[in-house]
């Protein structure tokens, strides 16, 4: 049991070493859009974080040539606009990233030409490049953007930590599933609202209620009583529903700043959306497996466990809500 307690404690000590700001590391986000059949508008968005900006660059055919790029900074995010002049068509030429190799993060490409279907896909270590299609894959959107949510969910660590914690407090697979399906319908409705434009919220006090979610999950925890239980485990799926509604404000503010394929919002809105709650579901089925096999090989371990991991989440929490409120 002792073994056990200290392998835990030692995975979940590594959680003071993340990020403050849990959406840090997002793809890039790279377009090609044709204006005439020699011009192409060329937009490129590198998270400061994560390698893009400082190590890799938008790469064309030779046969095009391109205006000096006028960037600006956004939040943590580094956007070049420029212009390509080519010769001839860029079907059956290569597009993408060059220095793709130095960087820790991977890069939305999206091509638009006139007259012919939208081209979308992920750019990465391996597939840096891609072939300009004459006829693209009309799937091509809907699978980057469902991958980029899956993405986003295992590496966007507050929305981690809190996933964590409910399935902590509430235990029952059961219960687990509701909570987990009303955090979904909260976080959806300000995820396609704030996209859309319909309602905001500024991203600052956001990812201060956002730490500040998890941080009264932890302290639900510890407070635990099976004669008297609380609130939060009488009735998760309300508060489930309340942080989601907040949460689903961090998802949009990273859906806007990966950027969105103008013809295709729908599809990028929706396959991202399905993309978190897979990454969600994996995770709830993940922490559900973890407390089953403690609770059979050593049942008496369980609670010290859950206390353990709930103190590291609580610690993190904390320093990130501090850190996010001061600035």
């Amino acid at each position: 049991m002792k073994r056990l307690i200290l392998l835990v404690l030692a995975v979940l000590s590594a959680l003071t070493a993340l990020p403050a700001h849990a959406d840090e590391l997002r793809p890039g986000y790279l377009e090609f859009t044709q204006e005439d059949a020699e011009h192409w508008k060329l937009v490129w968005k590198a998270p400061v974080l994560g390698g893009l900006a400082t190590r890799t660059h938008p790469a064309f055919p030779e046969f095009c040539t391109q205006s000096a790029p006028q960037a600006h900074v956004e939040g943590m995010v580094l956007v070049a606009e420029s212009r390509l002049s080519c010769t001839r068509d860029l079907v059956g030429s290569k597009v993408g990233l060059a220095g793709m190799d130095a960087a820790f993060t991977d890069a939305l490409l999206r091509i638009a030409p006139l007259g012919r279907p939208v081209q979308a896909t992920r750019l990465t270590q391996n597939q840096a490049m891609i072939e300009v299609a004459a006829v693209p894959d009309t799937w091509d959107v809907a699978r980057s953007y469902f991958v980029l949510g899956v993405i986003h969910i295992l590496e966007g660590y507050d929305h981690l930590l809190f996933v964590i914690a409910l399935v902590l407090l509430i235990g029952r697979p059961g219960m687990v599933v509701k909570a987990a399906t009303a955090f979904t319908v909260a976080h959806s409705i300000t995820l396609i609202g704030s996209t859309l434009g319909l309602v905001g919220l500024a991203q600052a006090p956001v990812e201060a209620l956002i730490a500040l979610s998890i941080i009264f999950l932890a302290v639900e925890i510890v407070k635990q009583d099976p004669a008297a239980p609380n609130l939060a485990e009488r009735a998760p799926w309300i508060v489930a529903f309340l942080f989601g509604l907040i949460h689903g404000f961090g998802f949009a503010g990273a859906l806007r700043e990966i950027g969105l394929p103008e013809s295709d919002v729908p599809t990028a809105l929706l396959t991202f959306n399905l993309g978190v709650e897979a990454g969600q579901l994996l995770i709830v089925a993940a922490v559900l497996a973890v407390l089953a096999l403690i609770r059979r090989l050593a049942p008496r371990a369980l609670r010290p466990v859950a206390l353990a991991a709930t103190y590291a989440i609580g610690i993190t929490a904390s320093f990130w809500f501090i850190e996010r409120v001061v600035g």
